[in-house]
């Protein structure tokens, strides 16, 4: 991105959860992101509406406008997806989903498309408010990244993303997820049965592979000591190292995934 971009050529990225919501987008080489304090006594779709409003940013002009949802996801094989079954599919799998429409993003290189959903209402304020509006799942960067760091080496990995009291725990073969689920976690308690449940589940090797550790950790010297006694190759990704000191990895507060996006894309 040239530092002479305007706004109107320039991608806003809305990434948004059951409780979070953020804004970003690039000035010159670097990524501007504002975090949105959520107002809980209203809905997501009334507190998008407030910051369409309030915040500085969204009233300049964008030509692209790319939301990330963060919800539930239904991980369904490219080659079983049917579209006109997805809304039937997803409502069966994931409860008080009435007054959510159903969305999906294929994800070429690893031959699956993620299907989730998000609040109608909020999705008709974001479509009334931009012209061009992309909606795509919250994590399609990090499941494109960390495929490609499982090809390194001839160890088996499984990697644990923690992110706003979530686990979403993956692991990768021939551009396919060997396993992906997400599960909310309290503690170190909590992710560490998740993980070693997975771990077990694909038949791991303690001494011989490997586990990473990336996003907001829950409680991690304790996660980290407890996972010692049973797996010996253990990572804690730092983003900053990760990505070769890029400036929007050192953004306090930033989700991993969008750091991923603004480094490796989609």
């Amino acid at each position: 991105m040239t530092d002479n971009a305007t706004n109107s050529t320039r991608r806003l990225v809305i990434r948004i959860s059951k409780n979070s919501l953020s804004f970003s987008t690039t000035e010159g080489e670097e990524v501007k992101y504002v975090p949105y304090a959520l107002n809980s006594s209203i809905s997501i779709a009334a507190n998008m509406r407030e910051a369409l409003r309030t915040v500085e940013m969204l009233r300049q002009p964008y030509h692209r406008v790319l939301v990330m949802v963060d919800a539930p996801v239904l991980m369904v094989p490219a080659e079983e997806f049917d579209e006109s079954a997805v809304d039937e599919q997803y409502r069966h799998t994931f409860t008080r989903v009435e007054q959510r429409v159903v969305m999906y993003t294929v994800l070429a290189d690893l031959n699956a498309v993620a299907v989730f959903a998000m609040p109608k209402d909020l999705r008709m304020v974001l479509t009334d408010a931009f012209e061009s509006v992309r909606f795509v799942a919250a994590l399609t960067p990090l499941w494109n990244h960390l495929n490609k760091r499982s090809y390194t080496g001839q160890r088996g990995k499984l990697f644990a993303y923690f992110h706003e009291k979530h686990l979403d725990v993956c692991s990768f073969v021939q551009n396919r997820f060997r396993f992906c689920n997400s599960y909310e976690v309290s503690g170190a308690s909590d992710a560490i049965y998740y993980m070693l449940a997975v771990w077990k589940q694909l038949g791991l090797s303690a001494d011989h592979d490997e586990l990473f550790l990336t996003g907001d950790i829950v409680e991690r010297d304790e996660l980290k000591e407890e996972l010692d006694q049973f797996i010996k190759r253990i990572f804690i990704v730092n983003p900053v190292g990760e990505f070769n000191r890029a400036s929007v990895a050192q953004i306090k507060g930033i989700p991993y995934d969008l750091v991923t996006l603004y480094v490796k894309g989609l």
